[in-house]
């Protein structure tokens, strides 16, 4: 891979593609994903390149800090695919020392060779979709692997990739404290440097939405699933990975720099079925694109007009500061007051109500420092209608 490491004050770039095909659709998941029995590689991989390169040229100026393979499952992708978009990258844009590429991977297709060749192909970081360590859980959310497989999966990957995240998923049916703390502490012996734990929670339009409204299963109540979080933040934080954002555990140096383009009001292109962006524009704006969520009917549009864009529309000022509240509160450190005027052109204080901020500083939910405006712990719990508060 070639790279143009360039003066750091380049305005940050961070670059998402986003992989749409599964081997089966997870009843639990929303995401843009879709089962087909082929797919023509190579007209995927020209594609997603010509598509990268009209995002290229609406971002000129800007020095590329991560790049993150989602999905979908990108573990199906062909190595030779994602070493193509990985050397493209480096061409079209100025890249950071140490440019962190991400690779999200199945266990149920995870290959020490496979693994090995996306090494080879540029990716240095990998993140495991494990979500469970038991049988009977892998199977009531629909994943193709056992626990032995995740776990060979954990271990193939910490011996191939220097940087290693995986996922687990709690607070799911009849889930236990005793057996959450068994469960966790098995994952967390394999040292990975990153742990992304989130709640289950039941979205619209998936599978487990109607089980679920037929009463096939039921939650864990909200003072199990508190204590849920509490053990988790207690278990990882006793191997060294330390809470950075509400769902996130890592070690110092090893938190997710592509996710943190999100959460503190970054800039990003996203190319492939369903891929968000915020482009820059003048005056603290930003151009958000949205692609066509089918596969089939993004390739058409990439091959017919060199982009797969769906439809743009321009995010005021006004409405990136909401956003840069709402997103930066989720990390423990919070908004970085310096970061949020460079990257918004305007101090945090004019984006937020200051009655509201100093009433829940008085209530021991927000906490306020020269540099950053963060949560409590108690803050934490009730971060939606806080964040409101402050918007209101």
């Amino acid at each position: 891979m070639t790279t143009q490491t360039k003066a750091t004050n380049a305005p940050p770039l961070a670059l998402y593609v986003h992989w749409p095909f599964c081997e089966r659709k997870c009843p639990y998941c929303d995401f843009n994903s879709h089962v087909r029995e082929q797919v023509d590689h190579d007209r995927w991989r020209r594609a997603l390149l010509a598509d990268m390169r009209h995002f290229a040229r609406q971002t000129p100026n800007h020095i590329l800090h991560s790049i993150f393979f989602g999905g979908g499952t990108p573990s199906l992708m062909h190595p030779r695919t994602v070493a193509a978009l990985i050397e493209e990258a480096a061409k079209l844009w100025p890249t950071v020392n140490g440019l962190e590429i991400t690779l999200e991977a199945n266990p149920s297709s995870v290959e020490a060779a496979r693994l090995a060749a996306y090494r080879s192909a540029g990716v240095n970081r990998v993140s495991l979709g494990v979500q469970a360590l038991d049988d009977a859980s892998l199977r009531f959310l629909g994943r193709l692997h056992t626990a032995d497989e995740a776990l060979r999966a954990l271990e193939i990957a910490r011996t191939t990739f220097d940087r290693l995240s995986f996922d687990l998923i709690y607070a799911r049916p009849e889930q236990s404290l005793a057996q959450w703390r068994e469960e966790l502490t098995r994952a967390l012996s394999f040292h990975a440097g990153h742990l992304s734990a989130y709640q289950l929670t039941i979205e619209q339009d998936t599978a487990f939405f109607r089980r679920h409204a037929r009463g096939e299963f039921h939650l864990p109540d909200e003072d199990l699933a508190a204590d849920l979080f509490a053990l988790t933040e207690d278990l990882a934080g006793a191997q060294g990975l330390l809470p950075y954002e509400i769902s996130n555990y890592a070690k110092p140096g090893a938190e997710s720099r592509h996710n943190l383009a999100y959460w503190q009001a970054g800039h990003y292109v996203g190319i492939g079925p369903g891929a968000h962006g915020r482009l820059p524009l003048p005056e603290g704006a930003a151009l958000a694109t949205q692609q066509s969520k089918r596969p089939e009917t993004w390739l058409d549009q990439v091959e017919n007009k060199g982009h797969g864009s769906e439809n743009t529309e321009t995010v005021t000022a006004d409405q990136r500061c909401e956003e840069a509240v709402m997103m930066g509160l989720r990390l423990t450190n919070g908004i970085d007051k310096a970061l949020f005027a460079a990257r918004l052109g305007r101090p945090l204080e004019q984006a937020i109500n200051p009655q509201a901020m100093a009433d829940l500083i008085d209530l021991g939910m927000l906490c306020d420092s020269p540099t950053h405006l963060a949560t409590t712990p108690d803050g934490r719990l009730l971060l939606n209608s806080l964040t409101s508060r402050l918007l209101s």
